[in-house]
């Protein structure tokens, strides 16, 4: 059976793993070298710290004690300065941002997760030979494609292709773990990944870790598809909104189903604030796609934007205090934490201030919707400023004004706030974008302002209520659907993986010889795929030559038959007629029932009969064996109707030709097969 094909494109007169692109020279790429060559650095430091931290520890000289004291300050400077180069990558959002002009505050992406290479080649084969019992040089092309497929996870290209790259490697480990990780040792293969966030090297014997960072790159990938997507159409910004709600469900998941990571940017805390902070430039993304159409000078449209502007300000100060909390504080970085202060006070203060136009600029008119306008005027607050109710206001002008005059001095007040936060970070001052949209908004918000400022107005004014967050499309996580994503298992060779797997042992393959006289073999068949063998006269040819019953038959004459059900069997054997028979068996070691659930028998009336007469060899196998069945029963037949009468346990073959080749089949995708038991994490 040949290695599952993939499918290809072709670029540059190369080809590519669909989903990859390896030669791409992109900006995105090369961020990536340049983080890479960060964790290499960054893994040196830390040896050099661990070293001088250990030699501080056992050192008795002073002079030395000194000394190393010094070094390990110059260690500690020059790792710092390093993680804030890392830092200075993962805020490179300019790298990550759509290539439209667009007057808009940047969106933050993840950065993939850097790994090294692993060489399965040798592990594999071994395993193979020694727990399957066949040449693991067979199996060559099948642990190259594994192999291929790895390296080209390294590289994904931004898009749906580069994603279902990544998935069908998660799935493909799913396939391994229960084919070459047996949980009782470990299989000798080191997979080492680098934290995203601080550069630090992880490394385990165990697939958990690849899983997981696969995960990671998956739910990485998905951002930076968000940040890349046009946010000056309706169409990109559905793209977005849906690629930061399937990477907050890609995260939650890994969070969920991975619970003891060593790697800190996978660590349950992190995680959370990495789900909150999609979910919040997701909702971002929504407030975008309602106002890019333009905002109209309309009380009810005004209404809407403000109230979700309240919501997208709402979720980036909880984002904002999640970040600020321990353990995740230390390791976040802070542009992060910065700029999610600033979009929270930016958005307060819009709020602030189309609620503010709306109370200045219209008027409550004869003819009017008033019972509309209370409603939503009042539907904006939580309570009425004291003094103050929804229709007397409308109806009062200088009230109107005054509480309009109220949002537009907190509204300014948030931009100063947003202004601030922005200057004390480096990294976003250095963003110009940024700093013109926060500019344009805070003297938009002066100006309007200005127009309606009094003398009086620090003594007359009071404080604006808060806004009561409201949306139209309340953002949720996108679970990953891995069952859409087709998968063929590279070793399905190896057999069906619900028998053939790495937690199962069996004895190596026995070869069976025998002949089916007049017609029988001697035994019927179990089982969907692989067949097992199930009622054995015991005096037949096959059971002489040492068939059990329970034995799954691997190969008849030569052909592979683990992957053929019960019919196709039968066909190969009636097509060898009465000559000798070569069948292969093994049998499980360590299973107290060996038995498939599902029976596929072809037996007639002989259930009852054989049980007892089985029943009643064992009992005289304990006590007398020199007892024997008086009446030979007669098992697998393809004779006449005459022969059918004569026996009740009779196996009638459809008169067909000769048995098939094997054909491979895909595999089925459940979680079953993935094993992400964090137990063992």
């Amino acid at each position: 059976m040949p290695a599952a094909p993939q499918p290809l494109e072709k670029e540059n007169d190369d080809y590519f793993r669909k989903g990859c692109n390896p030669l791409a020279q992109t900006g995105r790429s090369k961020l990536q070298n340049q983080r890479a060559a960060l964790n290499q650095q960054i893994l040196k430091a830390v040896r050099m710290r661990t070293g001088a931290e250990n030699l501080l520890k056992v050192a008795t000289n002073q002079k030395v004690r000194e000394q190393v004291r010094l070094e390990l300050s110059f260690v500690n400077s020059d790792l710092q300065m390093l993680k804030e180069e890392l830092e200075g990558l993962n805020i490179s959002v300019g790298v990550y941002q759509s290539t439209e002009e667009a007057f808009m505050i940047p969106l933050i992406p993840l950065g993939l997760k850097e790994t090294k290479d692993v060489d399965f080649s040798v592990v594999l084969k071994d395993f193979i030979l020694e727990h399957y019992s066949e040449d693991g040089y067979l199996y060559e092309d099948e642990i190259a494609d594994l192999m291929d497929l790895r390296q080209a996870c390294r590289t994904p290209s931004r898009d749906t292709a580069g994603v279902e790259l990544l998935m069908s490697y998660f799935i493909q480990l799913g396939f391994v773990e229960s084919r070459f990780f047996p949980h009782t040792r470990q299989m000798g293969l080191l997979f080492t990944w680098y934290d995203s966030l601080t550069g630090v090297p992880v490394s385990q014997q165990n697939l958990l870790l690849e899983k997981a960072s696969i995960l990671f790159n998956i739910g990485a990938l998905y951002t930076q598809i968000g940040t890349r997507s046009n946010r000056q159409t309706q169409a990109g910004l559905e793209n977005a909104v849906d690629a930061f709600q399937r990477a907050a469900g890609v995260l939650s998941y890994l969070k969920e189903t991975f619970t003891h990571t060593p790697s800190y940017d996978m660590s349950p805390a992190m995680l959370s604030v990495l789900v909150k902070m999609m979910l919040a430039q997701a909702q971002e993304s929504v407030f975008e796609k309602i106002s890019l159409p333009g905002i109209q000078n309309e009380f009810f449209m005004l209404v809407k934007v403000a109230q979700e502007a309240a919501k997208v300000g709402e979720v980036y100060q909880h984002l904002h205090s999640a970040m600020s909390q321990a353990p995740v504080k230390e390791n976040i970085p802070y542009s992060w934490a910065s700029l999610a202060c600033v979009k929270a006070h930016h958005y307060r203060a819009l709020a602030h201030y189309f609620v503010a136009t709306l109370l200045i600029d219209h008027q409550l008119k004869p003819g009017a919707d008033e019972d509309h306008q209370e409603k939503c005027l009042s539907q904006l607050y939580n309570h009425m400023p004291e003094g103050l109710t929804p229709l007397a206001t409308l109806k009062n002008d200088h009230q109107r004004r005054q509480l309009g005059k109220c949002h537009l001095r907190r509204a300014v007040t948030h931009h100063k706030e947003s202004v601030r936060e922005a200057s004390l970070c480096k990294k976003l001052r250095d963003i110009q974008v940024l700093q013109e949209v926060l500019s344009a908004a805070h003297q938009r918000s002066r100006l309007k302002y200005s127009q309606y400022q009094e003398d009086d107005d620090l003594l007359n004014l009071i404080d604006a209520p808060d806004i009561v967050s409201k949306t139209e499309q309340e953002v949720e996580i996108i679970l990953p659907q891995f069952s859409k994503v087709t998968t063929t298992d590279f070793f399905q060779k190896l057999g069906p993986l619900s028998v053939f797997s790495a937690n199962k042992r069996w004895t190596p393959p026995r070869s069976i010889h025998f002949t089916a006289e007049k017609g029988e073999v001697g035994f019927t068949f179990r089982g969907n795929a692989p067949v097992q063998v199930y009622f054995l006269d015991p005096s037949c040819s096959a059971a002489l030559a040492g068939a059990k019953e329970g034995d799954y038959i691997v190969s008849i004459q030569g052909i592979d038959c683990k992957w053929l059900t019960v019919s196709e069997v039968i066909k190969l054997l009636k097509s060898f007629g009465e000559e000798e028979i070569e069948m292969k068996v093994v049998s499980l070691l360590d299973s107290a029932s060996s038995m498939h659930n599902k029976s596929a028998t072809y037996s007639v009336g002989m259930q009852k009969t054989y049980s007892m007469i089985c029943l009643a060899i064992e009992d005289d196998d304990k006590s007398d064996k020199t007892k024997k069945v008086s009446k030979k029963l007669s098992f697998l037949s393809w004779g006449t109707n005459k022969n059918r009468q004569k026996s009740a346990s009779t196996l009638c073959l459809p008169a067909v030709g000769v048995a098939r080749p094997h054909i491979k089949k895909k595999f089925p995708t459940p979680f079953s097969l993935l094993n992400t038991d964090s137990s063992l994490y």
